[in-house]
């Protein structure tokens, strides 16, 4: 009878939250007072709730109870993102582009057609590229601040890539890897895919608490450490040079690797060393050209220790077998010629100009960002939910994320990242100016 009693409970809760007799932020009993009103023992009303969450209905949230969910959101989006439907303002993923570069394109496609290598580039190439091209690519990462021997560097199908053939080929599933408690979205994907488990890091200013993670290595066997040291992926920051050799010391003391993604790294001027300049013995570096050139250039690049790199080409050998030759031969080219070099400093610029705009826009708000990057983070009033404010946003045509995808903690906080380089500048003012005007509708 208690079974059946359980389950008819939880059906009636959500027969309610789906007819919209309980809509959505309604905060529902403490567990001890749905146990109360309803007979049950206080460990059958949490597996209540517990199963409401697993339906994608309700949210517990430490300190503050139990929500209904805004429904129409995806179920999934704790760990995706997705892609704005036809007619929406994308403010949800960055795709920068520049006038010209479809003429870039067409432009590279002549002289790849007019060269003498075409032949080639139908045929299967090296698992981790060309070794001219790996030089081109070494070359790049020099102009970065890493410098690393061309057999060093392996060409993969953009940064994911790289970031997933780094996964394969030197963790185990079980592993602990250490992450900021707010990260990139992609790497949680791999994370739940190859069975590791994520143990989050809070952030401290500029970069994440390393006393937390230093803590986190006595406690427990943590196998890496996953990490943004330059143009983090929400917050923006820029790890100072002296976090960056704290971060190499708890590293070398505890034996972690450090994979370092760099794929924003190119908007920061003046930037600290890699840490891979600065551990080159326990790091893999992955970056590529998505967002310097564009996203659907798929090529990026993995630089790591020379022992390290047979596992690394095995990884690519088993996915893609090798970078298509096509593409890697345009962005060779591209960065051989200096085309890449003008494209970010040009999209610098660009990400300059929207942050101007955001900056005007959220005047007076929480507001956390870098003044190049490509992307804001909203902290919102405590009032406030995230998922409600993302639904009445696409009811007026704008896409937003809200901080979910990039929670590797149990409970994301209220927020929303925002995308700035996916639509023109008048655009952007306008769908930022809607975003402010629904955070002060809902908050007063």
């Amino acid at each position: 009878m208690a079974q059946a009693r359980y389950k008819q409970l939880v059906d009636a809760l959500a027969f309610d939250i789906r007819e919209g007799r309980l809509p959505p932020g309604t905060r529902l009993p403490t567990h001890r007072k749905l146990a109360a009103q309803e007979g049950l023992a206080l460990v059958t009303a949490s597996r209540v709730y517990a199963e409401l969450e697993a339906m994608g209905l309700v949210s517990g949230e430490t300190g503050r109870g139990t929500f209904v969910r805004e429904s129409t959101l995806p179920r999934n989006l704790g760990i995706d993102q997705h892609a704005a439907a036809s007619g929406m303002v994308d403010l949800n993923f960055n795709y920068p582009s520049l006038p010209g570069q479809a003429e870039l394109l067409r432009d590279g496609l002549r002289q790849l057609a007019a060269s003498g290598d075409l032949e080639a580039l139908l045929r299967y190439q090296p698992h981790g590229g060309r070794p001219h091209e790996r030089a081109v690519m070494a070359r790049h990462l020099a102009a970065r601040g890493l410098t690393v021997s061309a057999d060093q560097v392996m060409i993969v199908n953009g940064a994911q890539q790289g970031l997933a053939v780094t996964v394969m080929a030197l963790l185990q599933p079980g592993d602990v890897v250490a992450i900021d408690a707010l990260s990139y979205p992609g790497f949680k994907v791999l994370a739940e895919a190859h069975r590791l488990e994520l143990a989050p890091i809070p952030a401290a200013g500029n970069g994440p608490d390393l006393d937390a993670l230093e803590r986190l290595c006595k406690r427990r066997r943590v196998r890496a450490v996953y990490t943004m040291p330059t143009l983090h992926n929400p917050l923006g920051w820029v790890m100072p040079l002296s976090r960056r050799r704290q971060l190499v010391a708890i590293a070398r003391r505890h034996g972690l690797l450090i994979i370092e993604d760099a794929a924003y790294a190119f908007l920061a001027e003046e930037a600290p060393a890699p840490l891979a300049a600065l551990a080159p013995e326990a790091t893999v570096y992955v970056s590529g050209l998505s967002k310097s050139v564009a996203t659907g250039l798929r090529v990026g690049f993995v630089a790591a220790p020379a022992e390290w790199v047979p596992q690394l080409e095995r990884a690519i050998r088993a996915t893609t077998w090798n970078t298509p030759g096509v593409m890697t031969a345009l962005a060779c080219g591209w960065l051989a010629d200096g085309t890449v070099a003008r494209l970010e400093k040009e999209k610098r610029r660009d990400a300059k100009a929207r942050q101007a705009i955001a900056a005007e826009v959220f005047a007076r708000m929480p507001c956390i960002r870098h003044p190049a990057s490509y992307f804001v983070w909203l902290p919102l009033p405590e009032e406030l939910r995230a998922d409600q404010l993302a639904t009445a946003l696409m009811r007026e045509q704008i896409a937003v994320s809200t901080a979910e995808p990039f929670a590797t903690s149990a409970q994301a906080p209220h927020a929303l990242r925002l995308a700035l380089g996916s639509v023109d500048l008048d655009t952007l003012r306008d769908a930022l100016q809607k975003v402010r005007r629904a955070i002060d509708a809902q908050a007063y």
